[in-house]
């Protein structure tokens, strides 16, 4: 290869290890590298430079880097979209990010710079073309002239020099606040472990579960093994699914549970698409519990209970919202549960206790005389629609998570409460504990 042949090479391969910088966090870990860059506007895909690609991530101290090599914020990209316009869409797009408010005063400030420089410059030739002068005044005009723009570059960095210090005193400030939440939420869960504990009978024995000593630890382990779980098959989701997870986890101790429980089942499988609404891709074709047939692209989630796999379109359109989208993920889960922890074709009790399928008999009955209580949601309204007894009780007790998860932890079990209220307690007081006895994951 020719000597400019690697030279070439040599620069785009600098190029590409900047870009990936940004991206990595490793950026300013490569200062050798902005040295070696020729040019420190050099566009990468879609015509960005740099200095887009770091406002757009919000990354104040590699954006102040490349201003003070001399970055410029009025270069496009490919959208005819520049640095500065994009800083000021990042500040109104997270309001709270103290960074993105950082990154547009930086850019403005440089592009204020810019142009009390431009009109320097345009007045210093205008008056040369009106007044004609003598040949020393030129000289003299360019001294005031570079006099003028190392004023300016004098107080550009001094400026710099303070908002960077503005910006290490509120990431200070930050991590400050943070640490002292720490504390507090770990002298309230200590506080709490020596008061209480949560009691779950179960028949002639009682579950003792101590409040967790690291709620955020045993959360955050929940989470990450419900995502182990998960297959993505179509899309990149996996910050949609760890976001739906953490809101079961956070919604309600019955949603709480079921994460739990299922987090620790090695069987456990849950398949989604995240680019549809629907399971088609996934499930062409399938028979509920009832035996009536079904297409996928009706629906938004199944739980195949022989394969014991949950399938779920994750996508939210038009019409829906992160909520109701969420609460589809939770009925198709808490199905799962129950079809593992009874082993009853999915039924919310064993096969041997008669007293208790009793008592789901009579919140079936009371759910049917209930108008209104087969009414405010529409996963009763499709249990009461089951062909089959078994298909009626199992969707019925899966219902109880996702009026939950949709109306919220307060508002739902008040609804349940008020209109179905034996179908709550037998949920609560039966399902619940048998979850949590039978969860092999951490209950911390």
């Amino acid at each position: 290869m020719s000597v400019n042949g690697a030279d070439r090479v040599a620069k785009e391969f600098v190029e590409e290890r900047l870009f990936a910088g940004l991206v990595t966090g490793s950026f300013l870990q490569h200062k050798e590298l902005l040295d070696m860059l020729e040019d420190v506007d050099a566009s990468g895909v879609r015509q960005k430079t740099l200095l887009h690609v770091g406002v757009s991530l919000g990354k104040a101290d590699c954006v102040e880097e490349l201003l003070a090599r001399g970055a410029k914020p009025e270069l496009t990209d490919d959208n005819q979209v520049d640095a500065l316009s994009l800083a000021e869409e990042m500040a109104r797009r997270f309001p709270e990010d103290m960074e993105r408010s950082e990154v547009l005063k930086l850019v403005s400030l440089v592009h204020r710079r810019d142009q009390v420089i431009r009109r320097h410059l345009q007045s210093s030739f205008s008056t040369s073309a009106t007044y004609p002068t003598p040949v020393a005044t030129p000289d003299k005009d360019i001294a005031s002239l570079k006099s003028s723009v190392d004023a300016l570059r004098n107080e550009m960095k001094f400026l710099l020099r303070q908002l960077t210090f503005s910006l290490k005193g509120l990431k200070a400030q930050v991590c400050g606040r943070d640490e002292l939440l720490q504390c507090l939420e770990e002298a309230i869960t200590s506080t709490a472990e020596h008061v209480t504990s949560i009691k779950f009978g179960l028949g002639e024995e009682t579950a003792v579960i101590a409040l967790p000593s690291d709620a955020a630890k045993a959360r955050q382990e929940c989470v990450n093994a419900m995502l182990c779980r998960t297959t993505i098959v179509y899309g990149d989701g996996v910050d949609t699914m760890r976001t739906y997870y953490e809101r079961l986890y956070d919604e309600d101790e019955i949603t709480k549970c079921i994460m739990k429980y299922l987090s620790g089942h090695d069987r456990v499988k849950i398949v989604v698409d995240c680019e549809s609404n629907d399971i088609g891709r996934m499930k062409y074709k399938f028979a509920d519990l009832g035996g009536t047939q079904w297409y996928g692209t009706v629906w938004r989630s199944f739980c195949d209970l022989e394969t014991e796999t949950v399938y779920f379109g994750a996508k939210v359109c038009s019409g829906s919202s992160d909520k109701s989208v969420c609460t589809y993920l939770a009925w198709a889960l808490s199905k799962l549960s129950l079809k593992l922890v009874f082993g009853n074709e999915a039924l919310p009790y064993g096969q041997s206790d008669a007293d208790c399928e009793c008592e789901w008999m009579r919140a079936l009955q009371e759910v049917g005389r209930s108008k209104r209580g087969g009414a405010f949601h529409w996963g009763m309204r499709y249990a009461l629609d089951r062909r089959t007894h078994a298909g009626k009780v199992c969707y019925l007790a899966a219902a109880v998570p996702g009026i939950i998860t949709y109306y919220g932890s307060t508002l739902g079990r008040a609804l349940l409460h008020q209109h179905v209220p034996l179908l709550h307690s037998l949920y609560c007081n039966h399902v619940v504990p048998t979850l949590i006895a039978k969860a092999t994951f951490s209950t911390g």
